[in-house]
């Protein structure tokens, strides 16, 4: 059994609490900008000072409206400022917040609250008011963002007295329960993790101790755009906070990157399905300008990648690249990497990713254009990022080495376990998946991987994703289904075949790469993905990032068949998570017919 421990170099003190900075930062620089703030058609700064009085404003709000330590408060938004605003308030009233995606389906968030008997729910929109029409019981009140909640609550606390919430704040541990974040519910039922005030401390202080904290001091600027009911999101947002950067929200992904060119951020936080995009929105770009511009793009992608090739794991030049190297790089920063700079916003420093695979090609490609991605692994259970690649450490096709504080391991089987402050305090009322899930101070992720001599950790697969043949031939569908994504043509790929005598692939077309391909092709612009799911030039084409695929398994784990689907998967249809994971159970039951074609074939 390998394991790979990490110092610590912070202290966490009993009274000490994640809502406590709010009122550091008031005291300390009053007058610094913390957010960005949209009102209307404006951005308004608001400072630490501002700020603090909105948190007690608001908490007092929630206080007047019978709301107890420990309750269970709901916050169901997109990301904007009033989620953060509603989260440190929930926390200084001595609550807990239970944060839901503004996606979820009625089912999910009628769950949620009846699990967590929520006191209090806060939403965004009329629209999620009308999902929970006839509650349970335990909610006393329900209040909508878009119709002023953040006003009524201040209304109501009015007459709430200061020492009322400061006996409240003062009444805090580090140890009390300050969230319930349920899981995405990939594999079945959402369960409640426990978050305390400790956890969210020691992931805020494990970040901003290594060096990938070293961005994040008072001025610099970060735009927070992924879903803040997911953990990695809120957890990066609060240490940006703590820090004393300046945010400002967003919750469009389709127009983020005119809100990149506003604002400017030095640091961008994403999943990598968006860095996906922003490189397929490149390459897209280019083909459209000519066969010329596309053919640029390619050879910059090329150069871009063997430049970073080059970098070892301590940020220098392993190899110094070549006089020809260096001058193709000058002529690509020009006409691609330049803009492609720009279009982040052109201060961006760094890129931060998780919540799922990066491809090492992908890794590489930004880093070469100048926009590092680091790359983390964690789970809600570790309250985001445990291990992550940071600047002077990286290995591209790892996540990295442990944050301060933590330590991982290897147990026999090759499941990743994981320690440290980090770790949830188990799952809410579900002794019996606790136990499960915890063994002497170790969480078991169930997830597979490797760990080097330096300690990085490589992500293999997922334990229960791992697919036997019937010839009994272990696969982990994981590192087939990235290399597949890499292909441009491609947004999703499903491999399956637990059971089955041979591997197969489910492939889904990425819908704005089809309208360039059919244009280079030949194709009509009205076909349809389904009109050419049988097309022998579109076959061939994905045919080729199979092939790529294969050459990195074994005869007895390489697909043999493969099904393009008439559409792509999205998390309205039911077949993505908010954080664009796969659920496979839905996927698998929905599709069928398309896999036992293959089989039957």
């Amino acid at each position: 059994m390998r394991e790979f421990a990490a110092a610590t170099t912070f202290t966490i003190a009993e009274h000490d609490t994640i809502v406590g900075s709010v009122y550091n930062q008031a005291e300390q620089a009053p007058r610094r900008v913390l957010f960005s703030r949209l009102t209307g058609e404006r951005w308004l700064d608001v400072t630490a000072e501002e700020f603090a009085g909105l948190v007690s404003a608001v908490a007092k709000g929630l206080i007047a409206n019978g709301i107890q330590r420990g309750d269970r408060v709901v916050l169901l938004s997109a990301t904007r400022f009033e989620w953060t605003l509603l989260d440190f308030a929930i926390l200084a009233a001595g609550a807990v917040t239970v944060p839901v995606y503004d996606s979820s389906a009625a089912d999910q968030v009628w769950w949620i609250l009846e699990d967590s008997a929520a006191a209090l729910a806060v939403m965004e929109t009329a629209r999620h008011k009308e999902l929970l029409e006839g509650a349970p019981d335990t909610l006393r009140r329900m209040l909508v963002i878009d119709d002023g909640a953040e006003a009524v609550l201040i209304a109501d606390g009015a007459s709430v007295p200061d020492e009322v919430l400061r006996e409240r704040l003062d009444g805090l541990r580090a140890d009390d329960l300050a969230s319930l974040v349920y899981t995405s519910g990939t594999t079945g039922r959402p369960k409640g993790c426990m978050l305390t005030h400790r956890n969210f401390l020691s992931e805020v202080r494990g970040i901003r101790s290594a060096s990938i904290g070293d961005v994040a001091y008072p001025g610099q600027r970060m735009l927070t755009f992924l879903p803040l009911a997911h953990v990695l999101a809120r957890a990066v947002s609060m240490a940006a906070f703590e820090a004393g950067m300046t945010q400002a929200h967003w919750s469009d992904f389709k127009t983020i990157t005119a809100q990149f060119t506003r604002f400017r951020p030095h640091t961008i936080l994403g999943v990598p399905r968006v860095f996906e995009k922003v490189r397929d929105g490149a390459n897209k770009k280019a083909h459209e300008g000519g066969e010329v511009k596309g053919a640029v793009f390619r050879f910059a992608e090329r150069t871009a990648i063997r430049w970073s090739e080059k970098v070892d794991h301590t940020g220098g030049f392993a190899h110094r690249p070549s006089p020809l190297l260096r001058l193709q790089y000058a002529l690509c920063d020009r006409l691609v990497y330049s803009p492609l700079r720009a279009a982040l916003g052109g201060d961006c420093e760094f890129v931060i990713s998780g919540g799922g695979a990066l491809a090492p090609r992908l890794g590489h490609f930004f880093r070469g254009v100048g926009v590092p991605i680091y790359e983390g692994y964690g789970l809600t259970e570790s309250t985001a990022a445990h291990c992550v690649n940071v600047p002077g450490s990286v290995k591209i096709g790892t996540v990295g080495q442990p944050l301060g504080g933590n330590a991982v391991r290897i147990a026999d089987d090759g499941e990743i376990e994981l320690s440290g402050g980090v770790v949830f305090a188990g799952y809410w009322h579900n002794e019996q998946a606790t136990t499960a899930a915890l063994h002497d101070g170790w969480l078991r992720t169930g997830d597979l991987g490797e760990l080097d001599e330096d300690g990085f950790l490589s992500i293999t697969g997922r334990k229960k994703d791992l697919l036997v043949t019937a010839g009994g031939k272990n696969v982990s569908p994981g590192p087939m289904e990235d290399r597949i994504r890499s292909h441009a043509l491609i947004s999703q790929a499903i491999v399956v075949g637990d059971g089955r005598p041979f591997i197969t692939a489910l492939i889904t077309v990425d819908p704005e790469a089809f309208t360039a391909w059919k244009a280079a092709n030949g194709k009509p612009a009205t076909a349809t993905i389904a009109d050419l799911s049988s097309d022998p030039a579109l076959r061939t084409e994905v045919q080729q990032a199979i092939d790529d695929a294969n050459s990195t398994v074994s005869h007895a784990e390489a697909i043999k068949k493969f099904a393009v689907l008439d559409s792509d998967f999205s998390e309205e249809s039911g077949e993505l998570t908010a954080t664009l994971k796969v659920k496979r159970h839905v996927i698998a039951e929905r599709f069928a017919d398309a896999i036992e074609k293959m089989y039957r074939g």
